[in-house]
């Protein structure tokens, strides 16, 4: 359908710059760092969000002499869309450049955003 001019500007026009930043905005926050905790023990292992005493998301993996095995990646509904598994993931990285370990992805999210993200292959 075309666009119907409203005096000088289209209603496109009027639409992107009365809404466009509002997407923005909401994007903007979907994507801001959470604080992400770390415990470990001799053999395991986990980064995650906590509120209120409840584990909201976490990446749980084991540890084997110089690697981690990622083995699984959750994040609550309440969390969905708003990058908090990338997060995880990143984090996960983070420690193995710190600690110099390879990290073997067996969570089929955790492998696939490690395959994505050139930055990330010095750690497989």
């Amino acid at each position: 359908m075309p666009s119907k001019d409203v005096g000088l500007f289209s209603t496109e026009q009027i639409f992107f710059a009365r809404f466009l930043p509002l997407v923005k905005s909401i994007e903007k926050i979907n994507k801001q760092p959470m604080t992400i905790l770390h415990k470990e023990n001799a053999n395991e292992g986990a980064f995650y969000i906590e509120e209120d005493g409840q584990r909201l998301a976490e990446m749980d993996y084991r540890k084997e002499k110089d690697r981690i095995i990622i083995q699984h990646t959750e994040v609550n509904e309440s969390l969905r869309g708003k990058n908090v598994g990338f997060q995880l993931v990143e984090r996960g990285v983070e420690y193995a450049r710190e600690a110099n370990l390879k990290i073997v992805p067996l969570c089929v999210f955790a492998k696939k955003v490690l395959d994505m993200h050139k930055e990330f292959q010095d750690v497989l």
